[in-house]
C-alpha cells in the first residue's frame, strides 16, 4: 500500500524544537550526544533483526543490498547513512526542514545517496519498503494511530518495521525528563513524559493496524556499561514488527 493517509501526524513545535538541533546534529559531544550514544546499541538490535527476519549472513557487510529502507523521523540522517552502508537504498523523511538540510549536507559530504523528504509521512504516499524504522519519534507525534498507519501504508509485503521509544514509567520521568534535561544531557523541552507510551500501549495501537509486535528489548543504562540491550524495560525499548500472518 502507499495510499497517502490523512490525518497529519506532525506537531508544529515538536518540529520547531528538533530544527533548532539541525546545525548540532551530527556533534557526538552537541546537543544531539545522548543520540549518538543511543545509536550504536540500536543498530546493534537493527542488524541481529536484520539477519533473523531476512536471513541475511551475520557476517556480511551489505546484508540489506537489493532492499529500500525507509526512515521515519530521521533527524539529520544519524540512522539513514548506517542503513545505506548496509546496502539499503535509503529514504530519510523528518518534519523540520532544517534537518532535511543538514542530512543531505552530511549525506553528500560522507558519499552517500540517500533521498531526503521534509513532510508527514502520511501525506507522502510512500511504500513498498523492505525496512521501516522510527527511533524515538512516536512519543513526538500527534496522532499515534494515525502515524501508525502511514508507517504500516509504507511497508512492503513480508518487510520488517523496527520501532524504539520511552516507556512511560516513573523511572523514566524522573531520568529521561527531570534529570537528563536538567543535567544538560538531553536540550530541555525534548521529551513530555505523559506522551511516552507503555509496551502494552503499542501493542495495542499496532495491533489495531493489522501488525505484530515482537517481545520487545529494553535499553537501559548503567555506570558501568552505559547504555546498553536489556530485559529491563523502564527506560526505553525497542522492538520489531510485522505484519499478521
Amino acid at each position: 500500500m502507499s495510499n497517502a493517509t490523512s490525518a497529519n501526524t506532525i506537531r508544529p513545535e515538536e518540529a520547531t524544537h528538533f530544527g533548532k538541533l539541525a546545525a548540532d546534529w551530527w556533534n557526538p559531544k552537541g546537543s544531539s550526544a545522548m543520540l549518538h550514544k543511543l545509536n550504536p546499541v540500536r543498530l546493534g538490535f537493527i542488524r541481529d533483526a536484520i539477519d533473523a527476519h531476512f536471513g541475511s549472513d551475520s557476517r556480511g557487510v551489505k546484508p540489506l543490498a537489493g532492499r529500500k529502507a525507509l526512515d521515519v523521523g530521521c533527524g539529520a540522517g544519524l540512522l539513514c547513512e548506517p542503513l545505506a552502508r548496509l546496502g539499503a537504498e535509503v529514504t530519510g523523511v523528518d518534519a523540520a526542514e532544517e534537518n532535511i538540510a543538514a542530512a543531505r549536507l552530511h549525506a553528500e559530504g560522507s558519499g552517500l545517496a540517500i533521498d531526503y523528504r521534509c513532510g508527514d509521512v502520511g501525506q507522502l504516499g510512500l511504500g513498498g519498503y523492505d525496512l521501516v524504522t522510527s527511533m524515538e519519534v512516536i512519543e513526538h507525534v500527534a496522532d499515534k494511530a494515525a502515524f501508525i498507519a502511514a508507517l504500516e501504508a509504507g511497508l512492503a509485503p513480508g518487510g520488517l518495521m523496527i520501532l524504539s521509544t520511552p516507556n512511560r514509567t516513573t523511572r523514566s520521568r524522573l531520568l529521561l525528563v527531570e534529570g537528563a534535561e536538567t543535567l544538560g544531557m538531553v536540550p530541555r523541552g525534548t521529551h513530555h513524559w505523559n506522551d511516552f507510551i507503555t509496551p502494552v500501549e503499542l501493542h495495542d495501537l499496532l495491533d489495531a493496524a493489522g501488525l505484530k509486535m515482537g517481545n520487545p528489548m529494553g535499553i537501559a543504562w548503567s555506570v558501568s556499561r552505559g547504555l546498553h540491550l536489556s530485559d529491563d524495560l523502564a527506560l526505553n525499548y525497542i522492538a520489531t514488527v510485522t505484519r499478521k500472518d
